[in-house]
């Protein structure tokens, strides 16, 4: 009849007794639902084709007139869904021993090959000599076949009667002769490939196969088996998308931004971790290349993301120390107390961390900008070094002069500073051109002089000049208006003397 009659599995209640190698065995026959009925999904037809080819140790697979591309595809998945299935709950290669497959097609009227040729040329590879991926696909749906390819029989089974419309109204012996022949050959056919189930290497008893058959539905009922399609490639969607979660898991940990290197490197073992979650959980054990492919051009697609990723944060971590660095050399520049030693330490400084802190593919571009930078204000820097150095000594000779002559009132003083001002003024003018001065000894030991005094590892005169002149200053009104009181004039140094006061002024009658 055009309607389906059979719903799910039908299980003929009373068993078969056959004796199989000398051994009494009870033979349960199972009848499934039609595929493609209606109101019904494939996913409905997938999970019922699945369970019979699980319990199943004889597999009737019936169809009309010819083999179809769709009813390749359809066996090969249930073998594979159920192999990988069972295969995995009991955690073992190969849980159950497959079924035997019988290429069961009923025709009558067409002329050629016959059934055996038939399903043998169905599942040869199909040649693929410009690498069709379609082609690819075919054939791979075909290797899946390759646990039942050595059980696989053919039979073909002529229609009843011509009046098929009547089938459900007559009895055996208004059927055609031949196909009665060929129905009896069928059942003793069958009778010869049976074979006791057999799962984890033992073969089932009447209990041990209900406990088989109830471990299968509830895994069924649970959702264990995906169902999303008809192909096992299909049925790969999902955990190829937990896996490339897994690797997208893994790359995000990633403190950004690293070296070109260590990102690759993180990558590489995170795409080791997906592609090693997914060989343990894909679905179909003889081919899942597509499935692999298909993984490994979604995580290249995540990786680009992520290069682009370290590349702006290298870019914008470069970008600030670059900035910093700038501005480093811009302060150094305008040094209130000018130092050699001071710049080179600061030019170091912010080199080194530039090259610590500095990481990722916008290294190697920063790194030729900042030499350009530093290098410029390097340059800068000793250009206005020696002059700004000429002028401060300058000043420093008068300061010395106004401190030796009214302030300390110390004469060696007084007079050091004017002979170094006379000289800076007028000799080095006078006989020393300014290239000659800076080339000088003389002027490499002021340099030097200069160097050790304003600037060390543990004073920095050009942070802590204004302190300490304000100290000093301090110190000496101290000394000027209490220590001579306290102490009387106890001449230690030559002081000037001052004729109009002190009590050593000689007396007159």
């Amino acid at each position: 009849m055009r309607d389906t009659k059979t719903k799910g599995i039908w299980v003929w209640g009373t068993p078969v007794e056959l004796d199989i190698n000398g051994v009494k065995t009870s033979v349960f026959y199972l009848d499934t639902e039609g595929f493609e009925s209606i109101g019904k999904s494939n996913v409905y037809d997938d999970r019922i084709f699945a369970l019979a080819t699980v319990l199943s140790s004889v597999l009737i697979y019936n169809l009309p007139e010819t083999i179809r591309e769709a009813d390749i595809s359809r066996l090969s998945f249930a073998v594979e869904l159920a192999e990988e299935f069972y295969g995995r709950v009991k955690g073992q290669d190969v849980a159950f021993e497959p079924a035997k497959l019988l290429w069961l097609i009923q025709r009558d009227f067409l002329q050629g090959k016959s059934v055996q040729e038939m399903v043998n040329e169905a599942l040869q590879h199909v040649p693929n000599n410009d690498g069709d991926r379609n082609i690819d696909q075919v054939n791979q749906i075909r290797d899946s076949l390759a646990i039942m390819g050595d059980n696989s029989t053919a039979f073909s089974l002529p229609q009843p009667h011509l009046l098929r419309t009547k089938l459900c109204d007559m009895k055996d012996g208004e059927l055609d002769l031949v196909y009665v022949k060929k129905r009896d050959q069928l059942k003793e056919l069958v009778a010869s490939i049976i074979r006791p189930k057999i799962v984890q290497g033992r073969t089932l008893n009447g209990k041990e196969f209900v406990a088989f058959l109830e471990q299968i539905l509830e895994a069924l009922n649970k959702g264990e088996i995906p169902s999303t399609g008809s192909l096992v490639e299909v049925f790969n969607k999902g955990i190829l998308e937990r896996c490339l979660k897994l690797y997208s898991e893994m790359m995000a940990k990633l403190p950004l931004p690293l070296s070109e290197k260590s990102l690759q490197n993180v990558h590489e073992n995170s795409k080791g971790e997906a592609m090693k979650s997914f060989d343990e959980q894909h679905f179909g054990r003889h081919h899942a290349k597509r499935s692999v492919m298909q993984l490994d051009e979604e995580i290249e697609k995540v990786y680009k993301n992520f290069v682009m990723a370290n590349e702006y944060q290298s870019a914008k971590l470069c970008e600030a120390l670059y900035s910093r660095c700038e501005d480093r050399m811009d302060q150094l520049q305008v040094l209130r107390l000018p130092s050699m030693a001071k710049f080179n330490a600061g030019f170091l400084q912010c080199n080194q961390n530039f090259e610590q802190e500095c990481v990722g593919p916008s290294k190697a571009n920063y790194e030729l900008r900042m030499m350009k930078m530093m290098g410029k204000s390097k340059s800068s820097f000793i250009n206005e070094y020696n002059h700004r150095l000429f002028n401060w000594l300058v000043v420093f000779s008068l300061v010395m002069v106004v401190v030796g002559r009214f302030i300390i009132k110390f004469i060696l003083i007084e007079i050091g500073a004017w002979i170094l001002f006379i000289f800076l003024e007028t000799y080095t003018r006078m006989f020393w051109s300014v290239e000659s001065l800076y080339y000088n000894p003389v002027w490499h030991f002021i340099v030097a002089t200069w160097e050790t005094l304003v600037y060390s590892p543990f004073l920095d005169l050009d942070r802590w000049a204004i302190p300490l002149g304000l100290v000093a200053a301090i110190l000496v009104v101290y000394w000027r208006c209490y220590g001579r009181r306290k102490h009387g004039s106890q001449r230690l140094l030559p002081l000037y003397n001052n004729p109009k006061g002190g009590t050593h002024r000689p007396r007159t009658d």
